[in-house]
């Protein structure tokens, strides 16, 4: 379990693969010359993490207009995405990564406390990733309610 540094603005954004809610492989090399917007969140159908969703998709049309994309990963299974997604009428991209191997990569899988006890778990996290690959901005430990304004204007600020 290592404790990886956090990605700063910059640093090359980790490559990935993984499936999403339509078990299809996504690869971060797929949106080359695009604006990422790669979040992270702990688990589908929670109140915070559907909060962050739906916000996402209330924002997906203006985003794709701003040539950027959005994809929301966590450790959930392909079958929970697609149960989330009907559930909450989503329209944006959720990817499974049931190993953590991602999260790892962009050190948001970390040991958290919880009333007294240890666990690891999902640290919510976004990054927004440049059309080079390069992080151009980092958010971790983010509150999940007003995160996806302040990600619109970083994207407006920034292109």
């Amino acid at each position: 379990m290592n404790q990886s540094k956090q990605l700063q603005i910059g640093d090359k954004a980790p490559e990935f693969c993984l499936p999403d809610q339509e078990d299809k492989n996504i690869c971060l090399t797929d949106y080359k010359g695009k604006w990422v917007v790669l979040y992270f969140y702990p688990k589908d159908n929670t109140p915070g993490c559907t909060v962050e969703a739906i916000d996402f998709t209330a924002v997906r049309k203006d985003l794709e207009a701003k040539n950027t994309v959005i994809l929301g990963v966590s450790p959930d299974s392909v079958k929970s995405h697609q149960n989330f997604i009907a559930k909450k009428e989503l329209t944006i991209t959720l990817l499974s990564d049931p190993q953590h191997e991602v999260m790892e990569k962009y050190g948001v899988w970390q040991l958290k406390k919880m009333v007294g006890r240890e666990s690891y778990g999902v640290v919510r996290s976004t990054f927004l990733i440049d059309p080079q690959g390069n992080i151009a901005f980092p958010w971790t430990n983010v509150k999940a309610k007003g995160h996806v304004e302040k990600v619109v204007q970083k994207v407006e600020e920034l292109q």
